[in-house]
């Protein structure tokens, strides 16, 4: 037996569905598959049947999944967990943290770090993102 993978789960505490255009557009995202409460549970509430159970997302090869997450049991945001990407150039770097700045609490502006470049931020959606691009 063995791990599949390790995959990132964003809990967008209802806004999944803004975050989603908002990385497709930031990060060149691609929305693999999407289920709505509404579209398995045929008795949830009103209220909830929009709402996504379920989201993946690719970018460049690498899956994360999201969802709004249940309303009785939101998630504080930021925590100790933050979601890592490392770039294969400098520019793609500056430009996806450019993107993801917008309404975002930048804790680390994008730099020149003894490994290469580095940037810290937590999304307007309250997810913690770190960016990296090493010396080649």
């Amino acid at each position: 037996m063995s791990i599949k993978s390790v995959n990132p789960y964003l809990d967008l505490r209802g806004k999944a569905d803004e975050a989603i255009e908002f990385y497709k557009r930031a990060l060149g995202a691609k929305l693999v598959s999407l289920m709505r409460f509404g579209d398995s549970m045929h008795d949830c509430p009103a209220a909830l049947k929009e709402q996504v159970m379920h989201a993946v997302l690719d970018v460049d090869g690498s899956i994360f999944f999201l969802a709004d997450g249940s309303p009785e049991n939101r998630p504080q945001t930021g925590g100790t967990v933050n979601v890592a990407l490392d770039f294969d150039s400098d520019s793609h770097a500056r430009e996806c943290f450019e993107a993801m700045s917008q309404g975002a609490t930048v804790f680390q502006p994008i730099m020149e770090a003894p490994w290469g470049l580095f940037g810290a931020l937590q999304d307007r959606f309250g997810i913690n993102w770190m960016f990296n691009k090493s010396k080649a």
